[in-house]
């Protein structure tokens, strides 16, 4: 289903995407997938004995990719994440379920694109925050054109300030 400008108004959330609960040997899995192998994350003594952590450590780049799925999947098939930016605010760890979501916070019309942007927060099972941020997306204005293929934007899109958390 094609989304547009007006499906998004200010105070919507975008669908939320829930993974988890995160198993060892799926962030091992990630750990590989990316070459990091960094042993808090796969080896559990190490992490807990050696360097004091709590229990494995998810991966702060598989944060990373979940943010960017809900925001990829939230704008639609003809939407773009343009920008995004979070910060870690503290760890996950083996068996937590992490819950992203994204709200509309404010819109802006620009050269007949739809630019909407989003407070983003991951949270645990635990309802807390464990990563929290901004994204810009780029949607069809309704009956407007696609955002183009590559979206390359221009100087003046930049309009949002990133708002204080």
């Amino acid at each position: 289903m094609s989304l547009c400008f007006d499906d998004f108004p200010i105070g919507a959330k975008l669908p939320s995407l829930t993974k988890g609960p995160m198993s060892p040997v799926h962030i091992m899995r990630w750990s590989a997938a990316i070459e990091n192998f960094h042993r808090i994350h796969y080896d559990r003594s190490f992490a807990v004995e050696h360097d004091k952590l709590p229990d494995i450590l998810v991966n702060g780049s598989w944060k990373q990719h979940v943010m960017v799925q809900l925001l990829k999947d939230g704008l639609g098939p003809d939407g773009w994440l343009w920008k995004i930016q979070f910060r870690y605010k503290m760890m996950d760890v083996a068996w937590d379920t992490l819950h992203a979501h994204a709200e509309v916070i404010d819109r802006r019309e620009i050269d007949g694109l739809g630019f909407l942007q989003c407070r983003l927060a991951l949270l645990n099972q635990r309802d807390q925050v464990s990563t929290a941020g901004f994204a810009v997306g780029v949607v069809p204005l309704k009956g407007g054109r696609r955002p183009p293929y590559p979206f390359v934007p221009k100087p003046d899109y930049d309009v949002f300030k990133a708002p204080a958390e």
